[in-house]
């Protein structure tokens, strides 16, 4: 079967531990060993990372070696240590005199209020999701950090899953993949602009107030192509307007959406224009996928 997801990037793995019961979970994207080139960028008020602050461009750091998205709020940030462990065991992380230290980032999403508020991500369910990461097809749906992820919550009632979603997209000769964790306030549009997931009445339609609800889309797209650090963020914020173009309303008080780019430099750079044109629309089509896949809909071909 062809892999048309993250994992078609050579180098990058990606595993999942779930909790179907408490609806809950965790993903692991484990870099190729001498780490990627990374960055983000964090939009919205109230973003819950690990480490987020190392991957500004002007920050010594320049390679990770994995990245963590989680369910279980700042709780789920716990995971990451796990992950650690793992990459540790293996040897792996950044040269320092008496370590190799594993940098691993991580970013939650908010889901406490969709299954069981005490099921939480820990160091264990890290070391898990590591362990299991592997270069097959990713899996999708309502799996990992996606379990528990909602989607159109604007009016108090009526979301709908929002899953976990990943594409592999190439134009030219030039190529990335994308993987999303969907749980915003706003609608999910398709292709057309039409509702895919949510009310699709819009924000007002109902005197609801979201009050402290707390929602985050996290994205991590990789690319084989090499960026620079400074690179790597610009991608991150073009990452960050895609949202707008498939999440309604995007980037909302009570959103803290985050996207990474991630780069194994194995590859020349690719022309700039195309590779941030392919960013945005493997973000939309990742997005997409995710709630395709969550609420039993046909994946886009």
């Amino acid at each position: 079967m062809q892999n048309l997801t993250l994992t078609a990037i050579p180098g990058f793995r990606v595993g999942h531990w779930t909790d179907p019961v408490g609806l809950t979970g965790c993903t692991v994207i484990l870099c190729p060993d001498a780490g990627a080139v990374a960055s983000a960028s964090f939009l919205g008020p109230s973003p819950g990372t690990r480490e987020g602050i190392l991957l500004a461009p002007e920050k010594k750091v320049e390679r990770i070696h994995a990245l963590l998205l989680t369910g279980g709020s700042a709780f789920g940030l716990a995971a990451a240590a796990g992950v650690v462990r793992v990459l540790e065991e293996r040897g792996l992380g950044h040269a320092t005199p008496w370590a190799r230290v594993p940098i691993v980032p991580a970013a939650v999403i908010y889901d406490l209020g969709v299954g069981d508020a005490r099921a939480r991500p820990g160091e264990r369910e890290g070391e898990l999701a590591a362990r299991a990461a592997s270069s097959a097809p990713v899996a999708r749906g309502r799996v990992g950090a996606g379990t528990g992820a909602t989607a159109g919550k604007y009016l108090g009632s009526g979301a709908v899953p929002g899953g976990l979603g990943s594409v592999c997209l190439e134009r030219h000769g030039v190529r990335v993949g994308a993987l999303a964790v969907v749980n915003p306030i706003g609608d999910v549009l398709d292709e057309r602009g039409g509702v895919l997931a949510g009310p699709g009445v819009g924000p007002g339609a109902a005197a609801f107030t979201p009050g402290e609800l707390e929602s985050t889309t996290l994205v991590t797209v990789a690319t084989e192509h090499a960026l620079t650090k400074t690179d790597a963020r610009r991608l991150a914020d073009a990452a960050q307007t895609a949202l707008g173009r498939v999440i309604a309303p995007s980037h909302t008080f009570w959103d803290g959406d985050s996207t990474f780019v991630l780069s194994s430099c194995a590859l020349p750079p690719a022309d700039p224009l195309l590779l941030g044109a392919l960013v945005q629309e493997a973000v939309c089509a990742a997005v997409r996928d995710a709630v395709r896949m969550a609420n039993g809909l046909t994946p886009s071909t």
